[in-house]
């Protein structure tokens, strides 16, 4: 049996995803952020569970992940996609490679366009989209080498291929929204659904005129060593960095 729980980060609206093997009491996080670390180990126990392995979907731009820090404190593996060749890494995810662990089959999925190296994750019918595939959204594509044709063709021609059925965690949403699946982003996603062509989608990603990424000069270094906190973060961003108090969980 999977266990499974949705976990919320409120200073980057990131989603943590848990997923348990019951029988072999392993678990794995996907995309842990750092201030949160002592919450998801906490979740974690509740469950009686121990902490086997984090994954990431990609060098992350608006958080640090909390892959270093988990590892440090439970001996766990961290997993990220080879593409990135971070040298801090335990396991070097590729498509066609799935993650086992126990009774837990986890499928990485090529699904580069929101940076270059990013991954998507399939267990049973729950597919984590990461950055790539947003509840009506997706990622941003200007920056981290960010391509919006790859963008489109990771969603159009290996997401929306996925049976309807096949549950969205995203990485993110900023509206409460928990979940979609294949069959509605594919319908009425208003950036890569229905006939949405890809000139139309080049167009959109153009003109969505977003700010400068405010964390990403200390996200993305601290990402590239698997988690950790640059020196220079200045105070008014210390709460990236920093442990929270009671983090909403869902």
């Amino acid at each position: 049996m999977t266990l499974f729980r949705q976990l919320f980060e409120p200073v980057s609206s990131t989603y943590t995803y848990l997923l348990g093997c019951e029988a072999t009491g392993q678990a794995v996080l996907i995309d842990p952020v750092l201030p949160a670390w002592q919450d998801n180990l906490s979740a974690i126990a509740a469950l009686g569970l121990k902490l086997s392995m984090t994954v990431d979907t990609h060098i992350h731009a608006d958080h640090i992940t909390a892959a270093a820090r988990l590892r440090r404190e439970t001996g766990c593996r961290v997993a990220h996609p080879a593409f990135d060749g971070l040298d801090c890494t335990d396991v070097a995810v590729d498509e066609g490679a799935p993650l086992v662990l126990g009774s837990l089959v986890i499928e990485p999925l090529f699904t580069p366009g929101h940076t270059d190296g990013h991954h998507a994750y399939r267990c049973g019918d729950r597919l984590f989209t990461g950055d790539a595939l947003l509840i009506d959204g997706c990622g941003r594509t200007d920056f981290q080498n960010g391509d919006p044709a790859a963008l489109y063709r990771s969603v159009r021609e290996k997401l929306f291929a996925l049976a309807d059925e096949t549950l969205v965690f995203p990485g993110h949403d900023y509206h409460g929204r928990r979940v979609s699946s294949i069959g509605q982003e594919r319908t009425r996603n208003p950036r890569l659904g229905g006939d949405r062509s890809l000139a139309e989608f080049e167009a959109i990603m153009a003109e969505l005129g977003l700010p400068y990424p405010r964390f990403i000069d200390y996200a993305v270094p601290g990402n590239r060593q698997c988690g950790v906190c640059p020196p220079d973060v200045p105070e008014n961003l210390a709460q990236y960095c920093e442990q929270i108090g009671g983090s909403p969980q869902g």
